[in-house]
């Protein structure tokens, strides 16, 4: 695998490019990186997944119970009161379709990661709680990620709470969700099973050949675009592959006229497409 050719590529992006990639629970054939945090956009919606699946392991919540549909919460600011999410802001019609109504929280668990609802997770956060979330980064030795706030609560996020990860730490959760490592093989299984329904195909499954099976998620705001997921090839170990990227926030298209999301988009799919080319020698590089 042309590690070098990789790297002179990724340095010429405008902004910061970090990838981590290798095989579950071997040292990684190949990072950038690893270890510089960014914002988190909707990766962190993985941890929120992994702490409600862990609570109703242990019996404190129920995946079918319904819970209200609402769109109030409390900020995670002291004293800065309760916020709303914008519809114009999600990518999912329907959670938003039952305001007013209820829905199961594991519904909504899958909603958050397969369409990224904004809602959903909000909802599903308030039932876990942060400290839940904050442990499951410690579980999985996340190092430098932190889910300090929801979406949305722009007063917690101008106090200085916020959501950062990192490309490692992000490999690290994927892979302790993959190697049954945060809860018993069943309910990371059901996990899994989440990632995988991914509907958001357009950054590191559009590198993959059609119908690789890959547990993953994206996130995405102005300026900042990442992939983090496992490949299940069928003739090669499982591997992770995270690539975050994060350009100054300078105007939306590069000198060439690209939209930048579409270009980060693009370099995500090449570092998967790169990746698998090279799973079978994962395991014996780095």
């Amino acid at each position: 695998m042309p590690w070098d050719a990789l790297e002179v590529e990724l340095a010429a992006v405008p902004g910061t490019v970090s990838v981590y990639a290798g095989r579950l629970g071997r040292r990684p054939a190949y990072t950038r990186l690893p270890d510089t945090p960014h914002y988190a956009a909707s990766t962190m919606k993985v941890a929120v997944l992994a702490a409600l699946h862990r609570a109703a392991e242990a019996g404190e919540l129920e995946l079918d119970a319904p819970v209200p549909v609402v769109n109030e919460f409390d900020s995670a600011r002291p004293g800065a009161g309760r916020f709303c999410c914008a519809a114009d802001y999600d990518n999912d019609e329907a959670v938003w379709a039952r305001l007013g109504g209820t829905a199961p929280l594991g519904w909504l668990a899958e909603r958050m990661i397969v369409r990224s609802s904004n809602l959903a997770t909000n909802l599903v956060l308030g039932h876990v709680g942060l400290p839940a979330v904050a442990q499951v980064w410690a579980d999985s030795g996340a190092r430098h990620s932190r889910t300090q706030r929801g979406i949305e609560d722009f007063a917690a996020r101008d106090a200085g709470l916020d959501n950062q990860v990192t490309a490692a730490d992000l490999a690290g959760l994927l892979g302790a969700v993959a190697r049954s490592r945060l809860a018993s093989p069943g309910t990371c299984a059901a996990m899994l099973d989440v990632l995988f329904a991914q509907e958001r195909g357009e950054d590191l499954a559009a590198g993959l050949p059609p119908g690789t099976r890959i547990a993953h998620k994206n996130g995405w705001v102005r300026g900042v675009r990442h992939g983090a997921g496992v490949v299940f090839p069928d003739d090669a170990p499982p591997y992770a592959v995270v690539v975050c990227t994060t350009v100054p926030p300078d105007g939306d298209a590069d000198p060439s006229g690209d939209d930048r999301d579409e270009r980060a988009r693009r370099l995500i799919a090449r570092v998967s497409a790169l990746l698998w080319a090279a799973r079978h020698r994962l395991g014996t590089v780095g």
